[in-house]
């Protein structure tokens, strides 16, 4: 069964325990974690077992399953350093993720642009990228192995996965059980690709329909460049996307995300409705 679930980090509140609480006042019980909401860096500078057990023992408190914990750092930064650094966090983080309620671990494929980890860059589309992404998900991967976690990536226009396609090849590539796709229908979308809106669709789904281990919920509209809004609120054929989801027998969270918390109410109406048809 498709049930809905939000980012945690929609609710910015003084307190992990305030911020849990907004959460289950909407009648939430899966969240997509971000350590932000404890007080702590979104990629932790240490192993922090303690603050892991407060965030388990918070959520378990008032009925919520975390469904990932968001781990993303830019894969492909041109700097190895950086990548390094962001490998290293990720370990702390793996650590600590059992500890906290979750197996799940979401990733960013990354960019080659220096400014912003969500912009796009010509270089994301070289061979030369691709061999760092490589080279980074191995490391991740062995990460994984140790911690008896699942890594989840999502394929996203301005990331160097940024098609299903590459998603599959990625996969194939790679050959592990541990690696898992966050499907967000909105992200396959760039601009003027609406109108090919079941061939996109159909297609993500057939190449990466059996790895899905978590699904967004936002949408998007057409310009220069396409903009990201609330579920419902967009172009997004929300009865397609849901029905491709359970023909590819997915039954786990469909994660808010991309909406400021004014529009929460109502795009889950939006979504509890489609998801009754």
């Amino acid at each position: 069964m498709i049930t809905p679930g939000i980012f945690s980090k929609t609710f910015l509140r003084p307190s992990l325990e305030l911020t849990l609480d907004t959460v289950k006042s909407y009648g939430l019980d899966n969240i997509q974690f971000n350590l932000v909401c404890a007080g702590l860096t979104p990629m932790p500078e240490h192993i922090d077992l303690e603050a892991a057990c407060r965030i388990r023992l918070a959520s378990h408190e008032r009925g919520i399953s975390i469904a990932a914990v968001s781990g993303t750092f830019n894969m492909i930064h041109p700097d190895v350093r950086v990548r390094e650094e962001g490998l290293k966090r990720l370990g702390y983080l793996a650590a600590m993720s059992h500890e906290m309620g979750t197996s799940t671990i979401t990733l960013c494929s990354g960019t080659r642009n220096l400014e912003d980890m969500w912009k796009a860059h010509p270089d994301n589309d070289s061979d030369e990228a691709w061999r760092d992404l490589i080279r980074s998900m191995k490391e991740a991967l062995i990460i994984a192995e140790a911690y008896d976690i699942v890594l989840a990536f999502e394929p996203e226009k301005s990331n160097v996965i940024d098609c299903a396609a590459k998603g599959k090849r990625l996969i194939d590539t790679l050959e592990s059980p541990r690696l898992k796709v966050v499907m967000d229908g909105a992200n396959l979308f760039g601009s003027g690709e609406s109108d090919r809106m079941k061939e996109v669709l159909e297609e993500a789904f057939g190449l990466l329909g059996e790895h899905i281990v978590i699904a967004h919920a936002k949408d998007f509209a057409e310009g220069d460049e396409v903009e990201f809004l609330a579920a419902g609120t967009g172009m997004l054929n929300y009865d397609m996307y849901l029905s491709l989801l359970r023909k590819h027998s997915y039954e786990g969270p469909l994660i808010l995300h991309g909406l400021h918390e004014t529009q929460v109410a109502q795009s889950l109406q939006f979504i509890r409705k489609k998801n009754k048809m």
